[in-house]
């Protein structure tokens, strides 16, 4: 089901695809395989990467793969242990769950011998990305972190500032030992149902594309999520009281390469605390940091301004194949808005490709026939 519905998401692209599993041996299973997806695979210019957020899957990329495909390669993933990739069973301690992720994501690219590469994480995406950078910077060659979960370090009067009602931090620490996501699976066949109750909001950001059929949406993160928690088990390992990391990755940015530049995209609505983006400029003074925040975005920031996160990313992307080492000189002041006619000759750049359903369905997906996002808090 789950493929069923992640290809009719992706039947509205407008660029041909690929989708395959990569297999990356036994790296936390015994045999583990990573979904992939590619687009625009023939263009020389450097690929980009990218890693999705707690919950989610390549498809909810949907609005974003052709703007990206038109200018460069594209290859999305189902992080280990989420979507339609192996679920193994992972270390319950934060460190090595997290060791076991990023070596995932090394053997990925090592199947796929890419030598370099953008890579960009929304979420814990984003915190897993700048996890790899740090140990494999010579394979990131432009660092995008979209709303990244796990930088900051939680502050001390984290509970007293948030002022809740007693009875909601008693439920809280009941929830405390279960994953996440344990409501969707709890709901059982009434899952769907629960998540386009309680965030009507996520569903509707894919309109745009999905037009009338945005229930399919729902129905894509129910079937993400309704199976075995693997990669969310892992993230549970890796959590400190969901907005927080137990190894936030602040406290750890000096083992990242100065030479790698980083552009950091934050909703202004969003509940990420975007100040780590500030220490990090900061912090790198003469690195090329590029804080950004996009006015009206929340948490999913890729999806609730596309135009303008393309934009962002696009650029990030250009500045790093025309300019070998982008230190912060580089750094250019931005206009606050994006004007409707940037937006939509950007739009206009994507490739429009005529595919059969062949292509879309048949030899772009080799994969055997198989018979987040959180519904009360945002996901990952």
């Amino acid at each position: 089901m789950l493929r069923t519905v992640e290809k009719k998401i992706l039947s509205c692209l407008k660029t041909a695809y690929r989708g395959w599993f990569v297999d990356i041996g036994p790296v936390v299973g015994p045999a583990d395989k990573i979904w992939t997806i590619s687009l625009n695979e023939e263009s020389p210019k450097t690929p980009i990467v990218l890693l999705h957020g707690l919950g989610s899957g390549v498809a909810l990329w949907c609005l974003n793969l052709d703007t990206l495909a038109s200018q460069r390669p594209v290859y999305a993933i189902d992080i280990l242990g989420f979507g339609r990739s192996s679920r193994p069973v992972f270390s319950t301690e934060a460190q090595k769950a997290e060791e076991q992720l990023i070596r995932s994501i090394e053997e990925w690219r090592r199947e796929m011998q890419l030598e370099n590469f953008v890579l960009l994480g929304h979420s814990m995406g984003g915190f897993l990305a700048a996890s790899y950078a740090m140990q494999y910077p010579e394979r990131v060659k432009h660092l995008i972190l979209a709303d990244p979960w796990g930088f900051p370090e939680k502050p001390a009067d984290a509970a007293a500032k948030a002022n809740l009602p007693f009875w909601v931090k008693a439920i809280a620490f009941a929830v405390q030992p279960l994953n996440p996501l344990w409501a969707v699976r709890v709901a059982g066949p009434f899952g769907q149902w629960l998540i386009e109750k309680t965030r009507p909001d996520i569903v509707k950001k894919f309109s745009p594309l999905l037009k009338d059929d945005i229930a399919i949406i729902s129905q894509y993160i129910h079937q993400c999520n309704v199976q075995t928690p693997s990669g969310e088990s892992a993230f549970h390992a890796m959590m400190f009281g969901f907005g927080w990391a137990k190894n936030p990755i602040v406290k750890r940015m000096h083992k990242l390469s100065n030479d790698i530049p980083i552009t950091l995209l934050y909703g202004s609505k969003s509940w990420v605390d975007n100040s780590a983006g500030e220490m990090i400029k900061q912090y790198r003074s003469s690195s090329y940091v590029n804080v950004q925040v996009i006015t009206g975005a929340g948490h999913h920031v890729y999806a609730d301004k596309s135009e303008i996160f393309n934009k962002y990313v696009l650029e990030a992307c250009a500045l790093s194949d025309s300019i070998p080492r982008l230190t912060s000189s580089h750094l250019r002041s931005y206009a606050k808005f994006t004007s409707d006619d940037e937006i939509n000759d950007l739009s206009n750049e994507a490739v429009e490709t005529p595919r059969s359903e062949e292509q879309n369905f048949g030899n772009y997906d080799q994969s055997p026939d198989l018979g987040a996002v959180f519904p009360i808090p945002s996901a990952c």
